[in-house]
């Protein structure tokens, strides 16, 4: 996929976006896929989303990185360049930035444009020295960056713990896939194992609503940006907790039968069917070492926090 420094959608997107959601409700079980809850309005959710104390995967990470951005620091070197996919808010970047020797160049990769743009104005006076590239794309794909990366020193981040967003299938090409963007470097990059059911209710549930909110604007998204109808108000946010391989799944269930339009086609739904918008699956380290090795990485290192929860485990190829 090219890489774009703009911060709009094109036409382009929002017709790739309407062919995936027709493709998603259209068949049984209905799906939406995950990467179109990251526009600008859902990007600024998650934000808040992770300041919740419930909300554990973002801040155990943080806390883990903390402990060990020395580690880091010494196995890339100076004058690094950084390249983060899924970006946000950059805010656990600015751990990076700090530790690393004279880091050069931070690339930020993230597909909601509007909201990368303004995280990389608020990063820029903080680091005058460091240059500062936001890439608006799916990182999904294969992203064409515009810069060479083969003769410096690259660090990949990818926290979150997001790549469990990905069906272990679709994770391991996520990983090929961005060996061909980052080429010969490192990989960080964060998971979760955890299991406790009632902890995992609690952060995924989200009782302060943010979290329905997050799930529930991918239908007012498609309102916004592909001329649908969805009444909002008749879905409630669900998760539901799984077993082989262990993960949360997120739905969206209408509660009462309805009739709406996307494209040109009719989407009827049934009183209690749900559309299902996200997966987060749980590994163990062991598991994702197997993972990152399929996909042609090599462990280099990885750290765990004291419960055995968070992880970050550092890649090379």
């Amino acid at each position: 996929m090219s890489a774009t420094q703009a911060g709009t959608p094109s036409e382009g997107d929002h017709a790739d976006m309407l062919q995936d959601a027709l493709s998603g409700l259209m068949h049984q079980p209905k799906t939406l896929l995950g990467k179109y809850l990251w526009d600008d309005i859902g990007s600024d959710i998650y934000d808040r989303i992770c300041h919740n104390e419930e909300y554990y995967p973002s801040r155990q990470e943080t806390e883990l990185l903390l402990s060990i951005k020395s580690d880091i620091s010494r196995r890339i070197g100076p004058s690094a360049t950084v390249v983060e996919f899924g970006s946000g808010a950059s805010r656990k970047i600015r751990i990076l930035l700090d530790a690393l020797i004279q880091p050069d160049t931070y690339v930020a990769i993230d597909i909601a444009g509007e909201y990368l743009n303004a995280a990389i104005q608020q990063l820029r006076p903080e680091y005058p020295r460091i240059r500062m590239i936001p890439v608006c794309a799916d990182y999904t794909e294969t992203v064409h960056l515009p810069l060479s990366l083969s003769d410096r020193a690259v660090l990949g981040f990818y926290p979150g713990p997001s790549i469990g967003n990905f069906h272990p299938d679709d994770a391991r090409t996520f990983l090929e896939r961005a060996r061909t963007t980052l080429g010969s470097s490192l990989f960080l990059i964060g998971t979760d194992g955890t299991q406790d059911i009632e902890r995992l209710n609690r952060a995924y549930a989200g009782p302060d609503g943010l979290m329905a909110a997050f799930h529930l604007n991918v239908l007012a998204r498609l309102n916004r940006e592909c001329n649908a109808d969805f009444d909002v108000e008749n879905f409630d946010h669900n998760i539901r907790v799984l077993r082989d391989p262990n993960r949360v799944e997120a739905h969206l269930v209408a509660r009462k039968s309805a009739e709406y339009h996307l494209g040109g086609q009719t989407i009827l739904f049934g009183g209690g069917e749900s559309v299902h918008t996200d997966t987060s699956f749980k590994y163990t380290p062991q598991d994702f070492h197997v993972l990152a090795s399929r996909a042609g990485w090599k462990v280099s290192n990885f750290w765990q926090d004291g419960i055995g929860s968070s992880c970050l485990h550092l890649l090379e190829c």
